[in-house]
């Protein structure tokens, strides 16, 4: 059977050549500006209020263009990125400790198993340092040092401490900052604000983006609106397993809908597997609590020496724990990339050494800290943290180790854009967790953050209007054959959804989908268990618009509407996941094909066949698209960070 078929090749057109180092500013000069009186004849779309949104919204209407701002939720500042725990990367090199940009941008190229682009990744960190300035000057309350300058933290993937934070609440304070520029926008008149609306379908007329078709969440009013150019920051897909770190509401029909109407997928199978995890406890469960990553800097991680050791943790004596992290990984320690770790806790817990339910957990433990800080210390740097992992559990870290184990957190795949964030719609761009550019296979730590608020501050202010430099273009309305069509088409998928009156509970179909996949593509991907997911997710996905039961009407709030969109869009996103996953027979970071390991256990990548983005075309089968990868200033060697 044929999953795909070959397409020709893409290429980013937009990105600089010649000194690396000089590559943004050279484009910026080279861009087309609007000048202030055109920038008020043109209407952007923003479509999602997160940490990329938002500032994005905020930015735009600051310069004089008019914003109309959507989000699902009941507020902007509910917002996914508000629940981002541990820090943003910058290359202040504050500690003196050896930072640099180019050290920013050498991590972040090895860290993503050298599957991004050098240009994205260079001005991701070229940035980095000019983020923090702006949230210092908005009132972000970053950790200070006793003297007042702002502390930094080590993540993994790192032998620096790069990471700014505000405590185990981050997201929190860089979302209000965002959140307050994007609400006096909103009272100077200049942003537009939609809340409980979603977005159901992209509107392309004459080959551009021109708006989108929504639904209120509330009355149930499927409606449209027109723009110059559309903005999609709508996060990352990985509620398709299910159980991820995610909030419940995330989802994939933004982007999904832009792809159907033409905009390619880039490397859907990127997941990342977070290390640090409260693990799952029962059936019971609908999501995932995540423990910040920047607990590894204190925590040391272990499991015992002999397996089916069901003693309690304060009972195994410091001769029987293997902290098996510092053992393999010296150099680095606990601070490995997530990646890693997360293929290492799999390995000591297949080997029976696990702990918890099911022996399905691996420890945190931060007795050692507290011994050397003191509980003060320790509860200054994470207190926040540890008392929402009590009150999970029931167990407190102070006293007992915790218990983690790697779930499904980001994903590094998102639409294919080029270096101005320009998707292969003219007028589509796609800004954040949304787009694929900057983590290639696996994200450090930390860097979501960092790259959600380059786009929406510093890259898309400077390269959208390049492209609005050539309107406003011709008008259109509701009456347009494409926008009618495109009307339609979502009103006869709620109507079918309604229809079905099968008695299966979306809630079900869901589940069992991300069992699916986090069995057959999640830490670790097979060719006989790609190709056996794929079978199961077409009956799946068959026997969902069969017996799948959607109470209510489309008229007024329902939920159980909302997910069965958003689940439908899932099914045939993962089996392009699957299908991403089969072709690419190399393991490269998130990606661990378990046929290509070296010796002793570690992903190997195949460069001279995979150093490509793979760039999804929307067709039956899918056809792919390769744009190389080239490195002249990181060359790709087998990565250790032992």
């Amino acid at each position: 059977m044929h999953f795909y078929t070959e397409g020709s090749p893409i290429r980013d057109e937009k990105a600089p050549d010649g000194p690396i180092e000089t590559r943004w500013d050279r484009r910026r000069f080279g861009a087309k500006l609007v000048n202030p009186a055109n920038k008020r004849k043109l209407t952007v779309i923003v479509v999602g209020t997160g940490l990329a949104g938002g500032s994005a919204a905020a930015t735009l209407g600051e310069l004089g263009y008019n914003v109309k701002s959507f989000c699902y939720q009941d507020s902007p500042r509910r917002a996914h990125s508000i629940a981002a725990q541990g820090g943003i990367n910058a290359a202040k090199n504050y500690r003196n400790d050896g930072d640099s940009v180019y050290r920013l941008f050498y991590d972040t190229v090895k860290g993503g198993d050298f599957r991004a682009r050098e240009s994205n990744v260079y001005r991701l960190a070229q940035i980095s340092v000019e983020i923090i300035d702006q949230c210092v000057a908005q009132g972000v309350p970053f950790a200070r040092e006793y003297g007042g300058l702002l502390d930094t933290r080590s993540f993994g993937g790192a032998q620096v401490s790069r990471t700014f934070y505000a405590r185990g609440q981050t997201g929190q304070q860089l979302l209000l900052g965002a959140y307050q520029a994007l609400a006096r926008q909103i009272a100077a008149g200049r942003v537009e604000m939609h809340p409980r609306t979603e977005m159901l379908d992209l509107i392309v007329v004459d080959g551009r983006a021109r708006g989108v078709v929504v639904r209120d969440m509330v009355t149930g009013e499927v409606s449209t609106h027109f723009a110059d150019a559309v903005v999609l920051a709508t996060g990352g897909y990985g509620n398709a397993f299910y159980l991820s770190t995610n909030a419940k509401g995330c989802n994939t029909t933004a982007i999904w809908r832009a792809h159907r109407r033409g905009a390619l997928m880039a490397n859907p199978c990127y997941t990342q597997i977070h290390p640090t995890c409260i693990p799952v406890s029962g059936e019971h469960q609908s999501k995932l609590t995540l423990m910040s990553e920047s607990l590894r800097n204190d925590g040391r991680v272990w499991v015992p020496t002999v397996s089916g050791d069901a003693r309690a943790a304060n009972d195994i004596p410091e001769a029987e724990r293997d902290y098996y992290l510092e053992r393999i990984y010296p150099s680095f320690g606990n601070l490995v990339p997530r990646d890693i770790a997360s293929r290492a806790a799999k390995h000591v817990c297949d080997e029976g050494r696990g702990v918890g339910p099911g022996g399905l957990g691996v420890y945190l433990d931060f007795a050692d800290a507290i011994r050397r800080l003191g509980r003060a210390a320790v509860e200054a740097k994470y207190g926040n943290l540890f008392e929402m992992y009590q009150r999970i559990t029931g167990e407190d870290p102070y006293e007992v180790p915790m218990r983690i184990y790697p779930a499904v957190h980001y994903t590094m795949g998102g639409l294919w854009v080029d270096y101005d964030l320009r998707s292969t719609i003219p007028g589509l761009f796609v800004i954040g967790e949304a787009n694929f550019s900057d983590h290639g296979a696996n994200r450090l730590g930390a860097s979501a953050l960092m790259q959600g608020l380059a786009d929406g501050y510093f890259v898309l202010p400077n390269t959208i209007g390049d492209y609005l430099a050539d309107g406003p273009f011709e008008t259109v309305d509701a009456a347009h054959p494409e926008v009618a069509a495109a009307v339609s088409e979502v009103v006869d998928r709620i109507t079918a959804l309604l229809l079905v009156n099968g008695d299966r509970t979306v809630d079900s179909f869901h589940r069992e989908l991300g069992h699916i996949m986090w069995e057959h593509c999640g830490m670790e991907r097979t060719e006989e268990g790609l190709r056996k997911a794929l079978e199961l997710i077409l009956a799946l996905r068959e026997e969902f618009w069969r017996r799948v039961k959607v109470p209510g009407s489309g008229e007024g709030l329902n939920q159980s509407l909302e997910k069965a969109g958003r689940v439908a869009d899932f099914f045939e996103l993962a089996e392009l996941m699957c299908v991403d996953a089969l072709h690419r027979t190399e393991s490269c970071g998130g990606h661990f094909r378990a046929e290509s390991q070296t010796p002793d256990g570690e992903a190997m990548r195949d460069d001279a066949d995979f150093s490509y983005v793979a760039a999804w075309e929307y067709a039956t089968p899918p056809v792919l698209h390769r744009e190389q990868l080239t490195f002249d200033h990181v060359e790709p060697t087998q990565r250790s960070y032992k």
